[in-house]
C-alpha cells in the first residue's frame, strides 16, 4: 500500500500524517510494505526495503536511468482485502 492508500483504508489524515506516524513508530511493523505512489524505495533504507522484496518476491520494476528500481504498483498493490477474499 502506498501512504495514501493507508489513509483512505483508515478514513483519516492523509500521506504525510502515515508518513510521520510510520516514523516515529514503524520499526516493529514491516515498514517496507508502505511506500512511495510512485513505487520508489523509501531514501536510506532502499538496500533494506530492497532486500525484504526479493525475499518475499514483491514485483519490481527497473526504471531507465535510475540506480533502483522501484516496486511495480499496479502488480503489488493491496487493496485492503484479506486474501483470497
Amino acid at each position: 500500500m502506498t501512504y495514501g492508500d493507508v489513509a483512505e483504508y483508515l478514513g483519516e489524515g492523509g500521506p504525510r500524517q502515515v508518513g510521520r506516524v510510520m516514523a516515529l513508530y514503524g520499526g516493529a511493523v514491516p515498514w517496507w510494505r508502505v511506500i512511495r505512489a510512485d513505487g520508489r524505495l523509501l531514501p536510506g533504507h532502499e538496500l533494506r526495503a530492497l532486500e525484504q522484496y526479493r525475499v518475499e518476491g514483491t514485483p519490481l520494476r527497473d526504471v531507465t536511468g535510475q540506480h533502483m528500481p522501484r516496486v511495480d504498483l499496479r502488480r503489488a498493490r493491496w487493496d485492503g482485502r484479506p486474501h483470497g477474499s
